[in-house]
């Protein structure tokens, strides 16, 4: 097993709240792929992904419907995708992924929680080197599945670790290579249920039990922000 194995067992994947900031969450990813790649997800391979996640975290037909139907509205506001990047209290490196109609009004709000919790916001791409950005894809496991043989077959396609996690693969690739593993998936009938990005440190901090409370109050604010989309961080987790 590799590094990606390693971080997604350690890692607690904290979940939004409550499933209206989920729907949210989603609606504006569905937005900026619409706007980036039109409504018909036939031709939109990032909308077909969002649909599929959507479905997994149970999200109505109607709201995915709604969420095409207000992108492609001259009304609707235009969300960008904005990434901050800063220090959490005892030197760990955050990640913040933001999609905000308002990056004035984000910005702000993504300082103020940095400078109120012992942090302190960075110039943007100051930490990118910490992080190696991947595409993650996790389908349906088929009976007789050899996952060397998949990981061999899937090199190609920019995919470097496949396993086993609660009777379904996980593949992570390169990140430019989202589209050709989504369409190798597709063609060879795997069901995907979620695919997304993540940002896996590549090194990460030991902290004592106290000290990972103090960052963890960063963490917890910054995702209760209502323009963040995902938080991600270096430390160490047991």
């Amino acid at each position: 097993m590799g590094r990606a194995f390693e971080y997604r067992k350690a890692r607690k994947m904290k979940r939004w709240g409550n499933m209206a900031r989920v729907f949210t969450k989603l609606g504006k990813e569905i937005s900026i792929a619409v706007k980036a790649g039109g409504p018909d997800p036939n031709n939109n391979p990032r909308l077909r992904a969002l649909i599929q996640n959507a479905k997994a975290e149970n999200m109505p037909k109607e709201n995915v419907e709604r969420a095409i139907k207000k992108a492609i509205s001259k009304d609707e506001a235009d969300y960008k995708e904005m990434v901050y990047e800063g220090y959490a209290p005892h030197g760990i490196a955050i990640v913040v992924e933001t999609a905000t109609d308002n990056a004035t009004r984000t910005v702000a709000n993504v300082r103020s929680h940095f400078n109120k919790l012992g942090g302190s916001l960075g110039t943007t791409g100051s930490l990118a080197f910490l992080f190696e950005r991947k595409s993650v894809f996790r389908v349906a496991a088929k009976t007789d599945i050899n996952l060397e043989n998949i990981e061999l077959e899937l090199i190609d396609y920019g995919v470097d670790e496949v396993f086993e996690e609660d009777d379904n693969l996980v593949l992570y690739g390169e990140f430019e290579s989202f589209n050709k593993i989504q369409k190798w998936l597709e063609e060879n009938q795997f069901e995907i249920i979620n695919a997304e990005f993540e940002r896996i440190p590549n090194e990460t901090k030991e902290l004592t039990e106290e000290e990972q409370a103090q960052v963890m109050k960063l963490i917890e604010r910054l995702e209760e922000d209502e323009d963040v989309q995902n938080v991600y961080h270096n430390m160490k987790e047991s």
